[in-house]
């Protein structure tokens, strides 16, 4: 019982890391309907800018809150220059620019920070907290917090607020946005430095767990979009249903079958879904009165 209790946890604890990048895929998807497979390389930039700050003496909470803006103006700079000219070309084509950016930044990773892995501090301090017979790391209740408090944020920005409303609507109908007088071109830089901003927090939570590389965006930015799809690709709650369900599989699979087969049974699982749920398992049916 112990044991299980401690899967559970650090299952969870997996999954709202992948939550935090899904929210991302779901946000620029639906705002723009490009699937950024860069989302991931948000999340090292963060990571890897906060640790830089950390390191030249600036403290914690202002390193973080740094390395966040800095990672969405980045998440700004590459809606700017490498997405809004091609976005009236096909969905292959911006999926392979996606890639590319994807595989460049990691380069730029590479140059700037090197290869060895670096170490970011717990956020809070304080000693590992028994519960139920699991054993948790006080960065996995910052981790919980986070993603609740964020998605309770992200719920009364989309449905309460007019910017809110302007990006739905761009999602909902680009040309009859554009006929209300909404930007969707602005739309679509704001869904990229959001998303990016929170790939960035993603990836300075996990950092006080397992160190980062230059190409730790990868592995996260697969599995959080395995999480979209599994959940929904069209709902943040859905999609973070799914990076948790994610999270789970790996840690049980992990734990009670291989460590090396873990990602195979993932894919798995997913390609289920596609088969017999392709909107996702928490998809909402709907439908248009004609």
């Amino acid at each position: 019982m112990d044991l299980l209790m401690q899967y559970i946890v650090t299952g969870l604890t997996v999954g709202s890391i992948y939550a935090l990048l899904s929210i991302g895929f779901v946000t620029i998807y639906n705002i723009t309907g490009i699937l950024n497979f860069a989302q991931g390389e948000f999340a090292m930039i963060g990571a890897m800018t906060c640790i830089t700050l950390v390191n030249a003496g600036v403290p914690m909470f202002a390193a973080i809150i740094l390395a966040i803006l800095i990672t969405a103006v980045i998440g700004f700079i590459v809606e700017r220059t490498a997405i809004l000219h091609a976005r009236n070309t096909s969905v292959i084509v911006l999926i392979i620019i996606t890639i590319g950016l994807s595989t460049f930044l990691k380069g730029m990773g590479l140059i700037v920070w090197g290869t060895n892995p670096k170490q970011l501090s717990p956020i809070i301090k304080a000693n590992p907290i028994q519960f139920m017979g699991a054993v948790i790391n006080p960065q996995s209740i910052v981790i919980f917090i986070i993603l609740f408090v964020l998605l309770a944020v992200l719920y009364v920005f989309f449905e309460k607020t007019y910017i809110g409303s302007a990006l739905r609507a761009s999602e909902k109908n680009p040309r009859a946005a554009r006929l209300m007088g909404i930007n969707t071109s602005t739309m679509s830089a704001l869904a990229f430095t959001l998303a990016a901003a929170l790939g960035a927090i993603a990836g300075i939570l996990i950092t006080p767990i397992t160190d980062a590389t230059y190409e730790m965006g990868f592995l996260i930015g697969v599995k959080g979009f395995v999480g979209m799809v599994i959940g929904g690709m069209h709902s943040i709650p859905g999609a973070v249903a799914g990076a948790l369900i994610v999270g789970l599989l790996e840690t049980f699979s992990g734990a009670y079958i291989s460590t090396f087969y873990s990602d195979a049974i993932m894919f798995t699982v997913l390609i289920l879904v596609l088969f017999l749920k392709p909107n996702g398992i928490f998809a909402r049916a709907s439908g248009e009165r004609v």
